[in-house]
């Protein structure tokens, strides 16, 4: 497979698959004899994981980090679970904190129409309103 037909697998730009290959993102890709890249199997879960990762906001420092240890042998290689773990867990904590934004919003249109009648009517003031952070589908757990 070209770089052309990946890159529009895994949408991507051909110039971000090249940069992942010069930074060290991705391990080098075997060339034909012509020079052109010709991506396997092994490549393309590269491609895709790099991708993945930095979806889910890795940094581009970690994903070299995590390519080159790839190339290390034995134990030194599980490093890399060590990078995967952490990501999992920050990933983890941004999904919690995405689950309360959107639940927040939910409430606020849920409760939107009636909560301007009642400013408009008078029924409550700025001082009796709602403390938003203090609603338990909003605070963050301990």
């Amino acid at each position: 497979m070209n770089i052309k037909q990946v890159a529009e697998m895994f949408d991507l730009t051909v110039d971000t698959i090249r940069y992942y290959e010069r930074v060290g993102v991705i391990p080098p890709i075997e060339r034909d004899k012509n020079g052109y890249r010709v991506f396997k199997k092994r490549d393309l879960n590269w491609v895709f994981l790099a991708k993945s990762l930095r979806n889910a906001g890795l940094s581009i420092e970690s994903l070299i980090e995590f390519a080159a240890l790839s190339q290390l042998e034995d134990d030194k290689r599980l490093a890399q679970k060590d990078i995967l773990k952490d990501q999992l867990k920050e990933l983890n904590e941004k999904i919690t904190e995405m689950v309360q934004v959107r639940d927040l919003l939910e409430y606020k249109i849920e409760t939107y129409d009636d909560h301007i009648a009642k400013f408009r009517n008078g029924n409550i003031t700025d001082d009796e309103i709602e403390e938003l952070w203090k609603m338990k589908h909003i605070k963050k757990e301990k």
